[in-house]
């Protein structure tokens, strides 16, 4: 079971949290003063503009952070994921997506509302987490092919290359992100936020 802390001036969540057998509501946090312990897995918060909250502090907290927010207000979702918060959904979500959103913010991935989604896509770099050595634009290109399943000549058919390029950027990509196979990188990839899928 998930234990979920909630900051949101509605009672609305905090009873959608009760409601779902799979999390259990631990309580409520003010925002605006950092908790020094932390009862829970996973927080909620609410904020309705992109300066309700000192984002980089709060991301700072050793717990994954979900944004409660208008899924339309692109501004204050980009700030506060590119401050490091991992998630972002609607505040009048369903109880199955808030469900949702927590497992997957819990499971180490991100999670954003479909429509934030294309614009924040055009800066990916939004979502990742800080590589040693950062991929290329052309390797995050190979990367997203990897992820769609595509085999070394076919991605070399896509990207109007040779293979032996595939290859070499196929193995920077393994060494950049610390990965044996495919499936390893991918993964990884998932979990940086390099690849949505």
């Amino acid at each position: 079971m998930i234990r979920v802390l909630v900051s949101s001036r509605s009672s609305q969540i905090e009873n959608a949290i009760r409601s779902i057998p799979s999390l259990e509501f631990a309580g409520t946090v003010d925002p605006y003063h950092a908790p020094t312990e932390l009862t829970g897995d996973v927080l909620l918060i609410e904020a309705t503009n992109a300066n309700d909250h000192d984002w980089p502090t709060l991301a700072d907290l050793p717990i994954p952070i979900i944004l409660l927010s208008d899924p339309t207000d692109s501004a204050l979702i980009h700030s506060a994921l590119s401050s490091g918060i991992r998630g972002a959904i609607s505040w009048d979500a369903t109880p199955q997506e808030i469900e949702s959103a927590v497992h997957a913010i819990n499971a180490g991935l991100v999670v954003t509302t479909p429509a934030a989604i294309a614009e924040l896509l055009q800066d990916p770099q939004v979502f990742a987490e800080e590589l040693a050595e950062p991929l290329s634009g052309r390797e995050l290109q190979v990367l997203d092919l990897l992820a769609e399943g595509l085999s070394n000549k076919l991605l070399a058919h896509r990207l109007n290359i040779s293979e032996h390029t595939v290859k070499t950027h196929v193995a920077s990509i393994f060494a950049k992100l610390g990965a044996s196979s495919r499936t390893e990188a991918v993964s990884q990839a998932i979990r940086k936020g390099l690849v949505m899928l």
